[in-house]
């Protein structure tokens, strides 16, 4: 597509998030790696993504050069910013003090990039290096407060270049920043539409799995369910589910998917209960990566061994969404992408690999399942074996689902819920004492997250009115005698997941 925005993906986990950012404007954007370089074209504009490499170690002269002679604008981003200044003869150094996470900067000079923000705000900082020289072919448009080198630019050759990072919600005028540079800087046009997303997915679709079978694995979130439902319109009558009951769903859940799936979308969907099995192997398992890979690999098994009646079967339909991709090349392995044997028998097919949760959703709306069903807060692959953490117990598996009912229902009661991107309780391995009545008691420690979130990557803690949390911690103790205690989770991501485990 002619003038698009490409962003160059140099391994940083908010890549996905600039492309995303510039399609909001309209904008179609794409991203490459750098091996793909030597063959962009029809561009308006380059961004330069961040990356946890260093530039000791990478520099990119040969694609930095090719980059540049296309004479288009530029920007680059943290570990972007920093190629450009040893590409241009200056120097980047280890930081003394480290700059990561909320950051004050100050304008310095009028600018493009920079037209129309105020001249102090607050930024998403995440970096080791900084530059102990710059290249004399720039100028530093803005410092933080620690008088290091926020942005800079050579506006005549139209490069420009931040240490912090704009595609963030926590980069307060980040929208405001790429907006200038997709519009002002590369002049831009209006050329791609969110509308296009289903029409996009089922065009593709069309060439790998149309008229073929397809096996539908059905997890109860809503991205399952919403990959299950494009999987169904592709090949009608060819579609066979299963929801795997690994005893590890929230409570009630194999019910609740069952009736809606046979129900009212006319799936053709069997509950497996596998219950028993999932426990035994995961039985005495306390570290987190072993329980998620355990999971995921039994999850094949007993697919695999579940649908061996049935032939001519080809591909594997999974919910995965682009955060559980990024996640797991970086942080950890996920249900979905982490956890399959390569001896896998059936082709794989992801057809919301490269959307976030609220593209899901409004893929979703667009084909008519239940508001309250897209809405329903994420839910991790391995389910409450990551969120109770040390060894998996019934009892212990028993105890969460009710805590965690307890406290959803009363989100939802006083109209908390939609409020909240992900919500949601943890079962720690944690023994304290308490009193009730007039009994000594030791019981568990229950901590509670609940968070806000455009798109998963970035995460920032549900501000709750003291009372509510004082009336959920109350409830949870008064109705579930284990549980003498209850702690609130205030930690962001970064640099906390959002999930515990």
């Amino acid at each position: 597509m002619e003038n698009k925005i490409v962003i160059v993906d140099f391994g940083s986990q908010t890549t996905r998030l600039i492309a995303r950012r510039v399609r909001e404007y309209e904008v179609y954007s794409e991203i490459i790696t750098p091996e793909q370089i030597y063959k962009i074209e029809n561009v308006a504009g380059i961004i330069l993504s961040g990356s946890d490499l260093s530039t000791k170690d990478f520099d990119y002269r040969g694609e930095l050069e090719f980059i540049l002679k296309l004479k288009k604008p530029v920007l680059g981003i943290c570990f972007g910013a920093q190629l450009l200044v040893r590409y241009f003869g200056g120097k980047v150094e280890p930081l003394v003090t480290k700059e990561f996470g909320s950051a004050t900067i100050n304008v310095l000079n009028s600018s493009n990039f920079f037209r129309d923000i105020p001249k102090s705000s607050t930024v998403w900082m995440s970096h080791n290096d900084s530059f102990s020289a710059m290249p004399s072919e720039f100028s530093v448009t803005a410092k933080s407060n620690n008088e290091i080198v926020a942005a800079f630019e050579n506006e005549a050759q139209k490069i420009y270049a931040v240490q912090f990072h704009p595609e963030v919600i926590h980069t307060h005028y980040g929208k405001e920043l790429l907006s200038n540079f997709v519009f002002k800087i590369c002049k831009a046009p209006k050329n791609w539409k969110r509308q296009s997303i289903l029409e996009s997915i089922l065009k593709d679709g069309q060439n790998i799995i149309a008229g073929k079978n397809v096996l539908c694995a059905i997890s109860g979130g809503v991205d399952s369910l919403v990959a299950a439902r494009v999987v169904s319109q592709l090949a009608p009558k060819k579609v066979k589910g299963f929801l795997i009951d690994n005893g590890l769903l929230r409570k009630n859940e194999a019910e609740h998917v069952k009736e809606y799936l046979i129900n009212k979308a006319g799936l053709d969907i069997t509950i497996i209960d596998a219950r028993e099995r999932f426990l035994g192997k995961i039985a005495g398992v306390e570290d987190p990566e072993k329980k998620r890979k355990i999971i995921g690999e039994t999850f094949i098994r007993v697919f695999e061994e579940a649908v061996h009646t049935y032939k001519n079967f080809e591909y594997l339909m999974q919910g995965t969404i682009y955060p559980d991709v990024i996640e797991s090349k970086n942080i950890k392995s996920h249900h979905n992408v982490g956890g399959l044997p390569e001896s896998i028998e059936f082709k794989i097919y992801e057809p919301l690999r490269l959307l976030f949760k609220d593209e899901v959703r409004e893929l979703g709306r667009s084909l008519g399942i239940d508001e309250e069903l897209l809405m329903r807060h994420p839910f991790p692959g391995p389910g409450l074996g990551v969120r109770i953490l040390g060894e998996v117990t019934e009892e212990r598996i028993h105890l969460l689902q009710e805590v965690d009912n307890l406290y959803i229902e009363y989100l939802k009661k006083h109209d908390l819920y939609n409020k909240i991107w992900q919500a949601f309780s943890v079962l720690l391995p944690v023994r304290s004492v308490g009193v009730q009545g007039d009994a000594r008691t030791y019981a568990y420690t229950v901590a509670l997250r609940a968070i806000t979130s455009n798109d998963g990557m970035t995460a920032d803690v549900f501000d709750f009115a003291p009372h509510d949390l004082k009336k959920i911690a109350s409830m949870i103790c008064n109705n579930i005698k284990e549980v003498n205690r209850v702690v609130y989770d205030v930690t962001t991501k970064p640099p906390a997941t959002i999930e515990w485990e």
